[in-house]
């Protein structure tokens, strides 16, 4: 195994592109490192408070180490007392290279005149290869002698980007095999290192991220219909427009999360399929992470400058991947979508009222087993996408978040115990509040068979008022505003009151029988 240190500091232009928060820097790196089966044996990392650019004598900074494989602080001062101290630390590590116990060194705009001095000689006379960032600080190393086998700016590069560049280079040149780890960064990152990016794909996933955008925008649809902020109706039309955009950075940030490159690149690739709607954007953003992953590593694999591989990786990936989804792929995407709406409202105009009281019972199993976020949710997304509201979001308000706010409530007022109506409370806070958080009625409904049952009848009645009264609507908005979101805001308070009140009843029934049964 190979044994590596990392020498560097905060920098100039590395302090804006994440030299201002070492421990994320230096362990982006080692989970790199660790993927290829490279050993880091010493870290000297001198952070400051400020860029290098504008520190001064008594700039703060604080000297990192390496311990039980994690960056740690060992010295906090200013910055002259802990260039100092770091001088200390470059000695020992000088010492190592000679030694053999250091086989390459990471190099992120250090200071080879003063606090790394002793290294950089050390490497020179020990020839072993170097890479790094800081344009002049590696032209200072290399005008030395040393053997440097890739140097790059910062501009443009990200802690994920670099620590890959890094790595990548380092393996090459010693013939190891390295597959990048890709996908989100978490403790065991070795079980995602390389593999196939298809895998990553996560229809669900990307619908449940992009949730608040379109909770936004039933908002502004609310406001909307308030005569003195009725201009906000324009507002609503961008936020329409701009769904797919979201969708698609979020889905090439998941495929490829190789941080603002994979963004940027689902950015431009949302923007260029806007007309394929929200299946349109999806495809944009998948295609654009799988593509960001390849170029990113052939542009590695091809010696590029790390600024050259984010621009080539971010740019060319967005564009290619929006010119197919708006050439050939978006008029598909919106078809489909289309289509899939055509068959919702077909089914609600033959019977709308026993389509909602069908949902309205069906959806509570479907969030316990799981289908209401894997089918439920995208259909009600696919609904919002034009008009900002749902046949299926108005059940979703009725039939979960009121039957869950009416168990709640009756927890509170005639609890079994005094201790379920400190569990209810903010539970009911949540359900009025946010539209949401429905699991508050889990422990109440897995409690009573009666409760249980209940809810479901209570979300069927309310679902039969939604269809009686046609409503489209959307959850995850506050009790009061929900009604001004939807279609038909008298329907809509009528369902809610119902559910919930069902609910209520059903509930503190069940309750009392349970009490009379104890005494």
């Amino acid at each position: 195994m190979k044994n590596i240190a990392i020498l560097g500091s905060s920098g100039g232009n590395l302090y804006n592109l994440g030299g201002k928060y070492p421990d994320k820097l230096i362990i982006d790196i080692l989970k790199q490192c660790d993927t290829a089966g490279i050993n880091v044996s010493a870290i000297q990392f001198v952070g400051a408070e400020v860029s290098m650019d504008a520190a001064k004598n008594t700039t703060k900074a604080s000297l990192y180490t390496l311990e039980e494989g994690k960056p740690k602080i060992i010295y906090n001062g200013s910055l002259k007392d802990t260039n100092q101290e770091a001088t200390k630390m470059d000695l020992e590590i000088a010492r190592q290279i000679r030694n053999g116990g250091i086989d390459g060194l990471i190099l992120m705009s250090i200071d080879s005149e003063n606090a790394n001095k002793h290294a950089i000689n050390a490497a020179v006379e020990m020839k072993i290869p170097i890479v790094g960032t800081g344009g002049t600080a590696m032209a200072n190393v290399s005008s030395k002698g040393a053997n440097v086998i890739s140097t790059s700016g910062t501009t443009g590069t990200t802690n994920r980007t670099r620590a890959i560049s890094f790595v990548f280079s380092l393996s090459k040149h010693w013939g190891i095999k390295f597959r990048p780890t890709f996908g989100k960064s978490n403790e065991n990152y070795n079980e995602q290192a390389g593999g196939n990016p298809l895998r990553r794909i996560n229809i669900r996933g990307i619908m449940i991220s992009s949730i608040p955008a379109f909770i936004s925008m039933a908002l502004i649809l609310a406001l909307s219909k308030i005569p003195i902020l009725s201009g906000l109706g324009d507002v609503f039309d961008i936020l329409i427009q701009a769904l797919p955009v979201v969708l698609a950075a979020i889905a090439a940030k998941q495929v490829s999360d190789l941080d603002e490159v994979s963004i940027i690149a689902g950015i431009i690739a949302g923007v260029l399929s806007i007309d394929g709607g929200i299946i349109g954007g999806i495809l944009g953003g998948i295609g654009a992470g799988l593509l960001v992953q390849f170029l990113f590593m052939k542009c590695v694999q091809w010696r590029f400058p790390m600024t050259t591989v984010n621009i080539v990786a971010g740019g060319f990936s967005g564009i290619i991947s929006g010119l197919v989804v708006y050439y050939i792929l978006g008029p598909l995407a919106l078809a489909a979508g289309d289509y899939i709406k055509l068959l919702i409202e077909l089914t609600i105009a033959f019977n709308p009222i026993l389509a909602g009281a069908i949902a309205g019972l069906l959806i509570w199993p479907a969030i316990l087993a799981g289908v209401y976020h894997a089918a439920i949710l995208p259909i009600v997304l696919l609904e919002m996408e034009q008009a900002g509201v749902s046949f299926l979001g108005a059940v979703d308000m009725v039939a979960l978040v009121m039957v869950a706010a009416g168990i709640n409530l009756a927890n509170i007022l005639f609890p079994r115990n005094k201790s379920e109506a400190a569990i209810a409370t903010p539970g009911l806070m949540i359900n009025l509040g946010f539209g949401t958080f429905v699991e508050s009625a889990y422990p109440f409904m897995f409690s009573s068979k009666v409760v249980f049952v209940g809810a479901i009848l209570s979300g069927g009645i309310g679902g039969m008022i939604v269809g009686m009264f046609d409503i489209r609507g959307t959850a995850y908005l506050p009790s009061f505003v929900a009604p001004f979101a939807s279609t038909n805001s008298f329907g809509l308070i009528t369902a809610m009151s119902a559910s919930l009140f069902c609910a209520f009843i059903i509930t503190t029934f069940a309750n009392k029988l349970l009490k009379t049964k104890k005494a």
